[in-house]
């Protein structure tokens, strides 16, 4: 079930109009804010519920996605999740949310001009490079399998930070889950299992999905959907919150763990699943 977010961020009604402030720039609040409910029942979370619970979850997520990418005014769409007061969660059921924006965020606009960048001198993708590494050489390797494979990155920005990446080539998560698929079934198992090893070090955690901008708003200036779908790839990005903070300095945007990435996956593999 998908529902408007009590106090949203962003609000469907009007356009972004977007003006100068003398050097500044300035656009109203224009966009979608949703609560999705994971389950029907009040205590049970993701990593408690069944993988068929999962898969219905995600897929609701996916639709939901589509249906706002229709929307033209949108750039970007995603799902997050904050759970756990450290992450800022504001609901006692259990819930993630999606938000479209007529803007695509920073971080993500990041991943996307390196991507770009990346694929122009290589004609290859940089995710789908970095994950044959990772499986060659597998220190960082929490789980794989044969569609998704679950990691530790290499440069994480908190101790015990996971990707959940799709083994294959694929820019959009929403084009990824649909029907009732062997793939989609892996996906929620894995999804499950590894929140089920964060929350055995951690009792907070922020999880958000990286996947293509709204390719059917195209940017005529940004120029980053020619070959969006040949040089991104759709990612789960899940990052602990743990008691004793690691030193991140933020506003350096500069960070800092003392848990390398090869002693946190041996850590998360070795963790025994109820």
């Amino acid at each position: 079930m998908a529902l408007v977010h009590p106090s949203p961020l962003y609000r469907i009604e009007g356009e972004p109009q977007r003006r100068a402030e003398g050097i500044y720039d300035a656009m109203n609040t224009v966009g979608a804010h949703e609560v999705l409910v994971q389950s029907v029942r009040h205590d049970i979370e993701l990593w408690q519920s069944s993988d068929a619970e999962i898969s219905q979850f995600l897929l609701l997520a996916a639709q939901r996605i589509q249906d706002l990418k229709r929307d033209l005014r949108f750039k970007y769409v995603t799902m997050f999740k904050n759970y756990g007061a450290p992450a800022g969660q504001e609901f006692d059921h259990p819930v993630s949310e999606l938000t479209g924006t007529t803007f695509v965020p920073r971080r993500v606009l990041y991943e996307l001009r390196a991507s770009r960048d990346y694929y122009f001198e290589k004609e290859r993708c940089v995710f789908c490079d970095t994950l044959g590494q990772e499986l060659r050489t597998p220190v960082r390797i929490i789980e794989a399998h044969s569609s998704y494979v679950a990691l530790c990155p290499f440069a994480s920005r908190v101790p015990y930070e996971i990707w959940i990446m799709p083994r294959h080539h694929e820019s959009s998560f929403e084009r990824s889950v649909t029907g009732r698929s062997p793939q989609l079934t892996e996906l929620s198992a894995l999804l499950r299992r590894t929140l089920l090893r964060v929350m055995s070090i951690a009792e907070s955690f922020h999880m958000v999905l990286h996947t293509v901008p709204n390719t059917y708003q195209k940017s005529n200036i940004l120029q980053y959907w020619k070959t969006v779908d040949e040089d991104y790839h759709w990612h789960i990005e899940i990052l602990p919150i743990l008691g004793t903070k690691a030193k991140p300095y933020f506003l350096k945007e500069v960070y800092y763990t003392p848990i390398s990435s090869e002693v946190a996956a041996e850590k998360l593999r070795k963790l025994s699943l109820r």
